[in-house]
């Protein structure tokens, strides 16, 4: 329906107006708005994004939560243990309103504490590894995957010789090896360096195989070609044309792996070569709860489900991206 404009006079124009025309006008929506529409869309993705924000904010803010709450993990509670049977006194595993989470076997440590003091253990080997090896692996995959002819042959043959390496026993013995003080680092400091670059240097090749096969298929697309006919080279090329597209594949895999570099922290840590006592770590809480769940099961479920909730969010987080950035992937 029209309404022609009423006017007199040399004002007069035979216009008309949409009926209508007066409201809100339609907005054009960027790529990234559309991705985070869709991602809100996902109940269970957006559940273990903020999962993720609060384990993150919780890793930052451990020292002062524990000055905050007047927790101390290293501190012993010798009268919080029975004598005898070493097993905290009370139910579940010593729970009450000073130790919300319980308390160790034999020492009466805070449990509580020490997850906390873990979390920021866990996940700045996780995060510092999952860059390591990401930044590693997207350089190697696009040059492979644009240049291609012998450096693609002479990088992939590269991956395959790192995916042949026994990961968790080369781990292992660098781990051991790198004891005491090395490269100008000691103690903590070293243990976590040495972490972050054996799962980091040995696992890049998972992420450089995706980034290869997606720079095949994005070299031979046309703005590419179009960025070659004016005379554009291939630095140019990789960094302003092909790396802007690989963002999405690349931030839902390193998502993915975060979990996978804790499940390997804490294995480490387990089998006694990771984040060495007294510093509190979740993989070595499980390691000295093998000895006592009998007297103690909380002590192996808490970590336990610290470590659970972690991997799952995370992996919620990143299926929830990888559907978000690219819903022809379902």
């Amino acid at each position: 329906m029209t309404a022609p404009i009423e006017t007199t006079g040399a004002d007069a124009r035979p216009e008309t107006v949409l009926e209508g025309a007066g409201r809100k006008e339609i907005e054009g929506r960027s790529l990234g708005r559309i991705a985070w529409t869709r991602f809100k869309r996902d109940k269970a993705a957006m559940a273990g994004g903020i999962v993720v924000v609060l384990l993150i904010l919780t890793a930052v803010l451990s020292k002062p939560l524990q000055s905050l709450l007047g927790l101390d993990p290293n501190a012993f509670n010798q009268s919080l243990v029975d004598p005898v049977l070493l097993a905290p006194k009370g139910s579940f595993g010593g729970i009450s309103w000073d130790h919300p989470l319980g308390v160790e076997p034999q020492t009466g440590r805070d449990i509580l504490a020490r997850i906390l003091e873990g979390s920021w253990v866990s996940l700045v080997v996780a995060v510092g590894s999952t860059l390591l090896s990401v930044v590693i692996g997207v350089v190697m995959g696009v040059v492979a995957g644009f240049y291609g002819g012998w450096v693609d042959s002479f990088i992939s043959r590269l991956m395959d010789t790192f995916l042949a390496f026994p990961l968790l026993l080369f781990a292992i013995s660098i781990s051991a090896s790198l004891q005491g003080n090395a490269f100008g680092m000691e103690g903590l400091t070293l243990r976590i360096a040495v972490l972050i670059f054996v799962i980091g240097f040995f696992s890049w090749p998972y992420i450089g195989r995706i980034v290869r096969a997606q720079t095949l298929s994005l070299r031979e697309r046309e703005f590419v070609e179009a960025a070659r006919s004016l005379g554009a080279r291939g630095p140019f090329i990789l960094f302003r044309e092909l790396l802007p597209n690989l963002i999405a594949p690349i931030l839902v895999y390193a998502t993915l792996l975060i979990p996978t570099n804790i499940l390997f922290e804490a294995s480490l840590s387990f089998l006694g070569v990771g984040i060495a006592p007294p510093q509190a770590s979740w993989g070595g809480m499980l390691t000295q709860a093998v000895d006592l769940y009998e007297v103690d099961p909380m002590f192996m479920v808490i970590p336990g489900m610290a470590i659970f909730i972690t991997v799952l969010a995370f992996n919620l987080l990143g299926d929830g991206l990888r559907d978000a950035l690219d819903p022809r992937g379902k």
